[in-house]
């Protein structure tokens, strides 16, 4: 018999919801192992984007600009998409500032989007994880099972290079461990939903020259509209390695390499060099589990959620996942958090999960098949008409797959069982008009200050109580102790700025560990401990 590893909270998968959620943890002192069979290494052509609310998740762990540095484009690389009939073909039209991606001061967010190769940011994950004392990570150990009681988590697993058997003891086990989770089929926790509806194969490539020697201004991405090979590729990391994504050619279901290459060939235009580096096929889903913990157990990321890929939400989803239930675990071993807090987990992620699902379900309905107009190849007037046909096609119903502010920003957690609401409703919502608010469960509004900084970076790592006006000092004190009664993290932050006032509408507002609004009023209840009793779930 083996001595039990002793952990707090045990994580399987080290993808970046799994990371995610260790640096979470780790960053609050929690004692964190992380299991992941793979390397996790490769180019896989996984997610590419990491949008401006992840990005502000890595600022607040200190690895924003390691992520800036670490992306293969340069920082004034134009973060736009172009939809051509080729590359080497003729331009339909041009949406700028994709995802928020422009390296420019925004008021509503601290950080734009980041186009990067998913293994990238994963290394940055990594290395920032293994930086923080509390984190074992453990590659190529592979979970075999676990069961649980009532004061904690039993699980076995295997070293797969040493075939060392190991046992661990935690209070709490996440399974982040993706679409085909472990812990999710040991659990027996079905999804619902549509499975496999749509078959498509991404490919990552090499080809010398090819950023260099193409006629079509520079983009993140390009989707190639034209009736024989619809498709998107786009530049993914350095030494012209690209991207390329098609539907699954009708009655196949194997694409050989050979067959890989040539399809790139149609698609671009041109019979340019090809070295094929990875290849994936892959199906859309839209499917949602039907709960997200038993027990002790939680599921986070595409354990719990999956959705086709067309917007850039999945990965950071996730991460987002991985914030809510971080937070909220470390309450609860810290000794704060009251037995309701877990159970909030999924109570404010589904409908976001749901929601979002929608969103890339309707983007997945419109490609470049679909927006293929007759006669686009077709040189001279015919051609120039059915061009500016799909252009006109392309602009009215392409932008909501990449101006997406409302559904980063704009999806709170307003009803949460963890939110203090005060009788107000969030502005009517968009997926592209993001308007900050901070009704309670909205994310807090964002302001850079006048001395340059990001109210974010004012922020604690627990509770902040932010004071937007003048005589607050009573409440702040009174608030001071009934946090120090309960042992719940608070920071006192005094900013009396008109401009505060006006965004957040109160003179106080109590804003979360993950930036969102759990209370706000222009004084304090006589009890000033009922209130952080509703937030912290006691």
């Amino acid at each position: 018999m083996t001595t039990p590893i002793e952990t707090d909270v045990l994580i399987i998968g080290a993808g970046p919801v799994g990371l995610a959620l260790a640096i979470e943890l780790g960053l609050g002192g929690i004692r964190v192992a992380v299991l992941e069979q793979h390397t996790r290494v490769g180019n896989q052509p996984r997610a590419k984007t990491t949008n401006v609310r992840s990005m502000t998740h890595m600022r607040r762990w200190g690895i924003a600009d390691a992520v800036r540095q670490a992306s293969p484009l340069s920082a004034d690389y134009p973060t736009d998409v172009l939809f051509a009939t080729r590359l080497f073909g003729e331009p339909l039209a041009h949406i700028e500032n994709a995802f928020y991606g422009a390296r420019r001061r925004d008021d509503r967010f601290p950080e734009p989007a980041q186009w990067i190769p998913q293994y990238t940011v994963e290394a940055v994950l990594r290395d920032r994880a293994k930086s923080l004392p509390s984190v074992d990570l453990r590659f190529g150990t592979r979970l075999e099972a676990f069961g649980q009681d009532a004061d904690g988590i039993a699980a076995e697993a295997v070293d797969l290079e040493t075939d060392r058997h190991l046992s661990f003891r935690a209070r709490y086990l996440v399974g982040a461990d993706g679409a085909r989770s472990r812990v999710r089929k040991q659990l027996g926790i079905p999804m619902e939903g549509r499975h496999a509806y749509s078959h498509n194969y991404g490919v990552v490539y090499r080809s010398p020259g090819l950023s260099a020697g193409h006629p079509q201004a520079p983009a993140i991405m390009y989707w190639l509209v034209n009736p024989d090979t619809p498709a998107i590729t786009g530049p993914m990391d350095r030494d012209d390695v690209w991207y390329f994504i098609m539907p699954m050619p009708d009655g196949e279901t194997v694409l050989e390499p050979e067959a890989a290459a040539a399809a790139i060939r149609r698609a671009v235009g041109r019979d340019i060099p090809v070295e094929i580096l990875s290849m994936d096929p892959w199906s859309a889903h839209s499917l949602v589990a039907t709960r997200y913990s038993e027990g002790r157990v939680y599921l986070a990321g595409d354990a719990c959620h999956l959705h086709p890929p067309f917007g850039g939400y999945g990965m950071n989803m996730g991460i987002g996942d991985a914030v809510d239930l971080g937070w909220k675990l470390a309450a609860r071993l810290q000794g704060w958090g009251g037995a309701g807090l877990l159970t909030s987990y999924e109570a404010e992620r589904r409908p976001v999960h749901r929601a979002v699902v929608e969103e890339a379900v309707a983007n997945n309905a419109v490609l470049s098949r679909e927006l293929l107009r007759t006669g686009v190849d077709l040189p001279g007037a015919a051609g120039a008409a059915a061009r500016a046909a799909a252009g006109a096609a392309i602009r009215a119903q392409k932008i909501r797959e990449f101006d997406t502010l409302g559904v980063v920003l704009g999806l709170g957690y307003h009803g949460s069982p963890i939110v203090a609401s005060d009788g107000s409703a969030p502005p009517p919502w968009h997926f592209a008009d993001f308007r900050p608010t901070a009704c309670p469960g909205a994310l807090a509004p964002h302001l850079w200050l006048d001395d340059g900084s990001s109210l974010y970076d004012r922020f604690g790592r627990g509770f902040t109580l932010l004071v937007t006006g003048p005589g607050g000092a009573d409440d702040s004190g009174r608030l001071a102790q009934a946090a120090d009664a309960c042992s719940l993290p608070l920071t006192i932050l005094s900013l009396p700025d008109p401009r505060l006032a006006e965004l957040y509408g109160t003179r106080l507002a109590l804003i979360r560990p993950d930036q969102h609004v759990a209370w706000r009023g222009d004084r304090l209840a006589a009890e000033p401990g009922r209130i952080l009793d509703h937030i912290r779930g006691a």
